[in-house]
């Protein structure tokens, strides 16, 4: 039995049990005391925001600890976007729309420009610009002299992701050191920095993506439309259904069928695939996501598929 003959299963069964959430007060309680410790201890901290379900997960969490500016409070800090240039349209259209609304304040900075500066060369020009991020990201952290950054990532999401602290340590290179980790104990954070140095910081760190489509769900959080089935061309390839599109053009041979799809998690276009699924709305998508049995980026990032430790070494570089 496959995991979409599961969700079918509990679809059809969907009225006979309550899922309980309660267990989410905790978790936004626990997110919202990061936040503002970050606000409290560090002095130039920033937000990264892509438009994507976690980061905006964060960023309602964020308007409960703080407020809006039409309350009268506010985000006491920047959201920051780094842009492949080969982001989908209808998340980075979200993301302007959010900070829009809630009058945050947005800084993107492109890989493109990176290109252009010549600290970013591609392999060749089909090469995939995720990986590339990492300058631009070093870059914005320098230009902007940030000393924290607020990140959506999660530990069930990736092995690297799991054994990395909340309050994560770089070094003046940007670097995670896996073997000097700073000790958390009773939520007591060391935030003490030497000059050039800086935190990446994760809030939700302790969420799973069950609890993060229970809380959209609970808080009616508003999505970008592609986390949502709808008809798209894909191409199988090796299980993983790499969407048709300009960037991802089919290969002579490939077989381009149109199916139901929804994206689990989004990135940079040409490294991320949808599934196959039918859900139309957080409720059937927190009956889909109880019976899958893959992660969320091993079902659909083709990036972190390189080799087993591709997540760590990229984080080792500066990676979010």
């Amino acid at each position: 039995m496959n995991a979409r003959t599961d969700a079918a299963l509990l679809q059809n069964n969907h009225m006979s049990y309550h899922l309980n959430n309660s267990h989410l007060d905790a978790l936004e309680e626990e997110t919202i005391f990061i936040l503002r410790e970050v606000a409290a201890a560090f002095e130039r901290p920033a937000l990264l925001f892509s438009g994507g379900k976690d980061s905006l997960v964060m960023l309602k969490c964020a308007e409960k600890a703080f407020g809006t500016k039409a309350s009268g409070g506010g985000i006491p800090y920047p959201l920051l976007m780094i842009d492949t240039g080969h982001n989908f349209p209808e998340v980075t259209d979200f993301r302007d729309f959010r900070a829009q609304e809630l009058g945050a304040e947005l800084i993107v900075r492109s890989v493109e420009d990176s290109m252009a500066r010549g600290t970013v060369r591609l392999a060749h020009p089909g090469e995939s610009r995720n990986v590339h991020q990492s300058v631009t990201l070093l870059e914005a952290i320098e230009e902007f002299r940030f000393d924290a950054l607020i990140g959506g990532a999660r530990r069930d999401e990736e092995k690297a992701r799991a054994k990395e602290r909340i309050f994560s340590h770089r070094d003046s290179f940007g670097q995670w050191q896996p073997k000097a980790q700073r000790p958390e104990l009773w939520t007591l954070f060391n935030t003490r920095l030497q000059p050039g140095e800086h935190f990446r910081v994760f809030p939700i760190s302790n969420w799973t993506e069950l609890d993060v489509w229970q809380y959209i769900d609970r808080e009616q959080i508003g999505l970008p439309s592609i986390y949502y089935t709808h008809k798209r061309q894909v191409v199988d390839k090796k299980g993983l259904l790499m969407p048709v599109t300009e960037l991802t053009p089919p290969r002579e041979g490939d077989v381009v069928e149109t199916r139901d799809v929804r994206f689990r998690t989004v990135g940079d276009i040409t490294c991320t695939a949808p599934v196959e699924s039918t859900a139309a709305t957080p409720a059937e998508i927190v009956i889909e996501t109880l019976a899958a049995d893959v992660s969320e980026r091993g079902a659909t990032r083709m990036d972190d598929k390189t080799s087993d430790a591709s997540m760590e070494k990229r984080k080792k570089d500066g990676y979010f």
